[in-house]
């Protein structure tokens, strides 16, 4: 585990959902400095400009995306959000959707500034709405997947708990083990790829986290700490939205309601409501190629 090579294991995501694979397609990591000492990191994919721009969830990072990206024949960036996979952690631990709009506007205006469409899940689905309403010129299309400012503490209890558990693990098997535990709807096989991407080796042999978990302690001043999951404020931001909105839900996922729908849809009537059978809150790691068709039309073409 210690020679990690983020793109050795893309064979294995084409093998479970039957893709086909002729080799590691054209996907670089690059960082962009979205404010002094401060730089946000993410995955590039394809050699023609990037129509699409995809955030993960809190405590994810881009690689969530790697089976959706082999799936979708567009070019496309995923972001690592500002304090997850390989972007600058920030000395406040803010990462709360306003704060993470500012910096994911700046990485789209040098990464792909004539984006077809946002994709936003989970926090990143937050913080896109957010991006959405202040920087309306980097948002073509906006599609949220599995959330809206309606998510509170009692519908991602399930994802609360996953976040606060334990910061160390005797083994990478021990950090597998809980995630496995959590994730009841995934292949044991993917929960590991996405713990190898997600975790590393410390100098004692235990494993830790990548992603900067200060933002769950009980010192943080993060609007997204999981004590006070409350993003009610982002719904004026939902009004404000200009571009088409689509929002996806997953069968399974308790994170989206029928009230928020409704809510959704009172502020924005012309928006597009798609379900995902059989998909939880994740719904790009449970069902990605359904994902990516419904990404793909909504998308379109010139």
């Amino acid at each position: 585990m210690s020679d990690y090579d983020e793109f050795a294991l893309l064979s294995e995501n084409a093998e479970e959902f039957g893709l086909p694979w002729s080799g590691t397609p054209a996907v670089e990591r690059r960082s962009v400095e979205v404010a002094p000492g401060q730089r946000v990191s993410a995955l590039v994919w394809g050699d023609r400009p990037a129509e699409l721009v995809l955030l993960h969830g809190g405590s994810q990072n881009a690689h969530t995306w790697d089976t959706l990206a082999l799936a979708i024949d567009r070019p496309l960036v995923a972001v690592d959000l500002p304090g997850h996979g390989h972007s600058d952690w920030r000395d406040d631990k803010d990462y709360g959707p306003v704060t993470n709009a500012a910096a994911v506007a700046a990485a789209i205006r040098e990464l792909a500034p004539e984006a077809r469409a946002l994709v936003g899940m989970s926090l990143g689905g937050l913080t896109s709405c957010a991006l959405a309403a202040r920087h309306p010129e980097r948002v073509s299309r906006l599609a949220l997947i599995d959330v809206t400012p309606g998510v509170d503490a009692d519908k991602a209890r399930a994802i609360i708990n996953f976040v606060r558990g334990p910061e160390y693990f005797e083994s990478f098997e021990a950090i597998l083990a809980r995630t496995v535990e959590h994730n009841p709807t995934r292949s044991e096989a993917s929960l590991r790829r996405g713990v190898i991407h997600n975790a590393k080796p410390l100098p004692d042999g235990r494993w830790t986290w990548r992603y900067d978990r200060r933002w769950a302690s009980p010192e943080s001043e993060s609007s997204a700490r999981p004590a006070e999951v409350q993003f009610g404020g982002l719904w004026d931001d939902v009004s404000r939205i200009a571009a088409p909105l689509l929002l996806v839900r997953g069968s399974l996922s308790p994170v989206v309601d029928d009230a928020d729908v409704a809510e959704v849809l009172r502020r924005q009537p012309g928006a597009r409501v798609e379900v995902v059978e059989g998909a939880g809150h994740s719904v790009q790691g449970d069902r990605p190629l359904e994902l990516a068709r419904i990404l793909d039309e909504f998308a379109g073409s010139d």
